[in-house]
C-alpha cells in the first residue's frame, strides 16, 4: 500500500518514523507546514509549539515530501501528490482540513487525540484536563469534510490522572496512537476494516487554543485552577496572570486547603517558602513560574518581587 504522510508535529514525526519501518506500506511522499503558518481561525499566523522538522527526515531518508505555503487548495501541490500515487493518507499532527480535492484522489485516516465523536476540534488534551475528565484517548478515524466526524476504524482509552501534566498524558497518546497504526494499517493494507459510523448525538466540538486562553480566573476555585496550569505547562506556553503589568507564566502549581476566614480572592501570601494566590476556594502554591524571562522555582521565588512587602500583591493576580 502506498502511503501519503500529512502532518507537522513532534507526535506526526513518530507516526511518519513507524510508517516508514512497516513492511506493508510504502510512504511515496510527504507534505508538512512550516512552524508558523496562516490558518482560517488565525489569518495572521501561528505558531506550532509541537513543530518537528519532518523535511530533515523526509532528506535523510529519501522520501519526496512538500511543504505548504498557499493552503491545502493549492492545484499545484494536489498535482505533485498524485504523482506519488497514493493509496491513502495518513494524517497526524495537522491543523488543516483535507479537501474534498485530495479526498477524491486517496481516503484520509486521521488520528484525534479523543475518544470521538466527544472533543471533536482544536486541543481535545488541554481540553479534556481542563475540564476535569478522568479519560481520554485517540481514536484512528476516516476524514470527511466534517469536524473529525467520519467513520471510526479504532481507538484506545487512556486514563487520566490527577497527577498528570499535558506533557505526561501526551506521551501516554501518542504511544496509543502508535499502538492504533501498528493494529490497522496492514488491515487498511488489505481492506479489512469496518469503519463504524460516529454517533453525532455524542458529539462536541471544541474551540482551538491560543496563547492568550491561558489567562487565569483566580475566582475559580484550586482544583479548577490546579487542572488548568497542568493542562497547559510546558510545551505548551503556560498558564499565567499579570503581575505589575507583566505576564507571570505559572508552570507548576498546587492545590492547598484553606481553614478558617482567608484573604480576598486575588490576595498573595507568603508561607513555608512559597507564595500562594487565595482562589474562589481555598489556594494555590505557586511552585514554578517564569516572569520577565526568568525562570524561578520553590523559595527563591521571593527573588522575583525583589522583597518588596507582600502586601503590595493583594489583588495583583
Amino acid at each position: 500500500m502506498k502511503i501519503v504522510f500529512i502532518g507537522s508535529s513532534k507526535f506526526g514525526l513518530r507516526c511518519l518514523e513507524f510508517l516508514n519501518l512497516l513492511k506493508c506500506c510504502t510512504v511515496t511522499g510527504a507534505i508538512t507546514a512550516p512552524s508558523k503558518f496562516k490558518i482560517s481561525y488565525k489569518p495572521e499566523g501561528v505558531t506550532n509549539v509541537l513543530y518537528a522538522d519532518i523535511p530533515h527526515y523526509c532528506l535523510k531518508n529519501e522520501i519526496p515530501h512538500e511543504t505548504i505555503n498557499c493552503g491545502m487548495n493549492d492545484s499545484g501541490l494536489l498535482e505533485k501528490v498524485r504523482e506519488w500515487r497514493p493509496d491513502a493518507y495518513i494524517v497526524s499532527g495537522w491543523y488543516h482540513m483535507i479537501p474534498k480535492s485530495w479526498r477524491d484522489v486517496a481516503p484520509a485516516y486521521g488520528l484525534h487525540a479523543s475518544l470521538l465523536p466527544d472533543y471533536s476540534g482544536g486541543a481535545p488534551l488541554v481540553w479534556a484536563m481542563i475540564n476535569g475528565e478522568n479519560k481520554t484517548g485517540i481514536t484512528l478515524f476516516q476524514m470527511d469534510g466534517g469536524v473529525d466526524s467520519g467513520p471510526i476504524v479504532g481507538q484506545i482509552e487512556e486514563r487520566i490522572y490527577t497527577q498528570d501534566t499535558i506533557a505526561s498524558l501526551y506521551e501516554r497518546i501518542e504511544n496509543r496512537g502508535l499502538e492504533l497504526l501498528d493494529v490497522f494499517i496492514p488491515k487498511l493494507s488489505t481492506g479489512s476494516i469496518e469503519p463504524k459510523i460516529q454517533d453525532e448525538s455524542k458529539r462536541r466540538i471544541f474551540p482551538q487554543r491560543t496563547p492568550e486562553d491561558g489567562k487565569i480566573d483566580w475566582s475559580l476555585d484550586a482544583l479548577s485552577i490546579e487542572r488548568f496550569i497542568r493542562a497547559q505547562t510546558r510545551p505548551y506556553p503556560g498558564a499565567f496572570t499579570i503581575v505589575d503589568g507583566e505576564r507571570l507564566i505559572i508552570w507548576e502549581g498546587e492545590m492547598i486547603s484553606c481553614t478558617g476566614k482567608q484573604p480576598e480572592v486575588g490576595t498573595i501570601t507568603f508561607s513555608d517558602g512559597f507564595f500562594h494566590a487565595i482562589c474562589g476556594e481555598n489556594k494555590i502554591k505557586i511552585k514554578k513560574i517564569n516572569f520577565k524571562g526568568l525562570e524561578y522555582e520553590g523559595t527563591s521565588l521571593r527573588d522575583v518581587f525583589g522583597g518588596r512587602c507582600i502586601n503590595k500583591f493583594k489583588n495583583a493576580l
